[in-house]
């Protein structure tokens, strides 16, 4: 395994960071224990989670895989995502846009009948509740990484920046970051920090992988300029880089693109006949270069400057193992050029200001 600085800071994360958000829904409880404990014998000391994944159910499953090793462990929750109201609190009505980071607004994520207007966003009351209901479940005192999970536009950022700078103080945080923010809202939140003397958000959560690199444009040098570590999620685009979705056929059962209401969004985002296209190309490129599609399309995110580790999710160990082989590899800048080919078929380079 290799291991990387994330950001300026002192902390040394794995290179190959295990995402959880399907653990406890897409993956049973007995077999993702098995996942988790076999990453973390491979070398994998970096975890990733969130308090609303399949409906803190994850948690609780993290806590029982990790017990009594723990403290080896680089452990990340997320808090302050949009929820689905219970019904008793009438309709939901949030500010702004939801989720710059992408084109189209989040959905809610369901949470139950119990669910009030005050258990997401930013706010001082979630963000304390939040660490505290995730440190239960988690088995643990501590976080070492706390995130902010997306934009809340009701809340004030100096508002979540002060309680998240709380936590740190009270020991219960030893990290903080953001996920789903822009290049300006991290750059505020930067600002405000150095202005008010609080601890700063040290690592950015955003999606990056072959067919989805707009973080390249202002938000990954933003982090080079200023020494923060950068985890990108989806980097298999939830699954269409393994090749293994087919042009004109539907969705393989039991696999992401195939869940219902969750399908279908990933659907609207890679479901088209250029995404497909590109697949191909991309594919062909890996198999040049003796890797699957898979292993290759992890590998060129590491090769990416900037990059601290890449949060990979897996549904079995074998899955895991298999991705895992990623670390390490050292693609050839032949092979980097015919990606960056790719992407400007599917991207036209833009005509940027102060050219």
């Amino acid at each position: 395994m290799e291991y990387r600085k994330m950001g300026r800071t002192g902390l040394k994360v794995s290179a190959f960071c295990l995402g959880t958000m399907m653990l406890g829904k897409q993956v049973d409880e007995p077999e993702s224990i098995r996942i988790i404990q076999k990453a973390v014998d491979e070398g994998i000391n970096f975890i990733d989670t969130a308090d609303m994944y399949a409906n803190t159910v994850t948690e609780q499953i993290i806590g029982k895989a990790i017990k009594g090793m723990r403290d080896s462990l680089v452990l990340a929750s997320k808090a302050g995502h949009i929820r689905k109201l219970g019904a008793k609190y009438g309709e939901q009505v949030v500010a702004g846009p939801i989720d710059l980071a992408r084109p189209r607004a989040f959905k809610p994520w369901p949470g139950g009948e119990g669910i009030g207007p005050n258990d997401m966003g930013l706010s001082r009351k979630h963000m304390m509740q939040s660490v505290e209901g995730s440190l239960k479940r988690l088995g643990t005192d501590y976080l070492d990484i706390f995130y902010a999970h997306m934009p809340d536009y009701d809340t004030p950022l100096d508002e979540t920046l002060r309680a998240m700078d709380d936590l740190v103080r009270q020991g219960k945080v030893r990290y903080l970051g953001c996920s789903n923010f822009r290049a300006f809202q991290l750059c505020k939140a930067l600002w405000l920090s150095d202005k008010h003397n609080l601890a700063r958000w040290d690592i950015i959560q955003p999606p990056f992988n072959l067919l989805a690199r707009d973080i390249e444009y202002e938000l990954l040098p933003l982090c080079l300029e200023e020494g923060v570590g950068i985890a990108s999620f989806s980097p298999m685009a939830a699954g269409f880089l393994s090749g293994k979705y087919e042009k004109g056929k539907e969705p393989i059962e039991g696999h992401r693109f195939a869940m219902g209401k969750q399908g279908f969004v990933y659907q609207q985002k890679f479901w088209n006949d250029r995404d497909f296209d590109a697949v191909g190309k991309l594919g062909k490129i890996a198999q040049d270069n003796g890797y699957s599609l898979s292993q290759f399309a992890l590998a060129w995110i590491l090769n990416k400057k900037g990059i601290t580790s890449i949060v990979s999710g897996a549904t079995s160990v074998e899955q895991l193992l298999e991705n895992m082989k990623a670390v390490g590899v050292r693609l050839s800048q032949e092979a980097l050029d015919a990606c960056d080919a790719v992407w400007d078929d599917l991207h036209p380079p833009r005509l940027f200001y102060g050219r």
